[in-house]
């Protein structure tokens, strides 16, 4: 069975994007993108939310290799190459390796988690909100930047309550502390 995993860079009060949507968080460089690269390689599945299926699709495109880096390439290689399921009813398709889903959430995940191995992420925070209610995430993995966005998108969606239990911390580069959590019941 697979574990399915809710990980985002967020800011320390709390939010994955501005008030205006934008991602306003500082890119990740070097060592914190190579972190970000392994999780991506570790992954069996992505499960993304319509707007953050429409943010990461700047991986699918052959023009970005232009003047990418070697760990945006590492990066982009690993995006192509993760099967993603996007969530979403106002999209009518999506890219190459992606599968779109319009109808039961839940189900669709419980069936995807008891048949598939490995790692599940999940990005988006109504995605994950709605998996989260239905007590389908096994590990909350919060990426702490050093910034302060004072307004936006919440990590944890707006009247969402859990427990949960602490499995540890890490410190990474750019100063991002990584904080990892367990449903407590």
């Amino acid at each position: 069975m697979a574990r399915i995993v809710y990980a985002m860079l967020m800011s320390l009060d709390g939010y994955i994007a501005g008030p205006d949507g934008d991602i306003a968080l500082p890119v990740p460089e070097g060592e914190l993108h190579r972190h970000f690269n392994d999780m991506m390689r570790q992954t069996s599945f992505a499960l993304c939310g319509r707007r953050m299926y429409e943010v990461m699709r700047f991986w699918d495109s052959p023009d970005r290799e232009i003047d990418a880096t070697e760990v945006e390439l590492d990066f982009a290689h690993a995006w192509r190459e993760t099967p993603k399921i996007v969530f979403s009813t106002a999209l009518r398709d999506v890219g190459p390796n992606a599968r779109l889903v319009n109808g039961d959430v839940e189900n669709v995940v419980r069936s995807l988690k008891s048949e598939a191995d490995g790692q599940i992420t999940v990005a988006g925070a109504d995605l994950a909100a709605h998996l989260a209610r239905s007590g389908l995430i096994d590990e909350y993995r919060l990426y702490m930047h050093p910034v302060v966005l004072g307004g936006g998108k919440p990590y944890f969606q707006s009247g969402l309550s859990l427990a949960l239990k602490p499995l540890g911390t890490e410190s990474l580069s750019q100063g991002v502390t990584l904080l990892r959590y367990a449903p407590a019941g």
